[in-house]
């Protein structure tokens, strides 16, 4: 049961309640989300999960704004977002570049160009620069952590989470 938005479960019928997973549970991967017909989890319903009551042997693949709006906001992939940043952090000692690398390579399980290496720089460079002059917003993102690193490689990796190869590869 990962995080979803609060009141989705409301029913007048029911008195059962959306109790967002703790722990190893709260890691598991979506084909284990627990469905209510009456009330699909959103983000599947938005990827175009299928309702399960008929095997589907296809499904169509689509690609909508929404899709995009969810990857980049939903409370459980901004989580995988600080998550993947927290691994980068300490994972890797050394230069931001060494970094940024490694979490392209965990994502995409292949090295990043040249460009594409300065373009991730570029950016983290950026909201480090944000993060910096407003500590505030990086305890806000990383859940009153106020360290302007992580919460600048936490933007990153919500791109590198979002980067059309990592949604739709095979």
């Amino acid at each position: 049961m990962p995080p979803q938005p609060e009141g989705i479960w409301r029913n007048p019928y029911s008195r059962e309640r959306w109790m967002t997973a703790k722990g190893e549970d709260r890691y598991r991967r979506g084909i284990y989300t627990f469905l209510r017909r009456t009330s699909p989890y959103p983000s599947m319903m938005t990827f175009d999960a299928t309702s399960r009551e008929f095997c589907t042997v296809r499904r169509v693949r689509t690609n909508t704004p929404l899709q995009s709006l969810a990857l980049l906001n939903d409370e459980a992939m901004m989580e995988m977002a600080r998550a993947l940043a927290r691994r980068i952090y300490f994972d890797v000692e050394g230069p931001i570049r060494d970094r940024l690398a490694h979490g392209f390579r965990l994502c995409l399980s292949r090295r990043p160009g040249e460009a594409e290496l300065d373009r991730l720089e570029a950016l983290y460079r950026q909201q480090l620069a944000n993060y910096q002059r407003d500590p505030g917003a990086a305890g806000k993102l990383l859940a009153g952590e106020p360290r302007a690193e992580l919460a600048a490689l936490t933007m990153v990796a919500n791109v590198i989470l979002n980067l059309d190869e990592m949604v739709t590869k095979q």
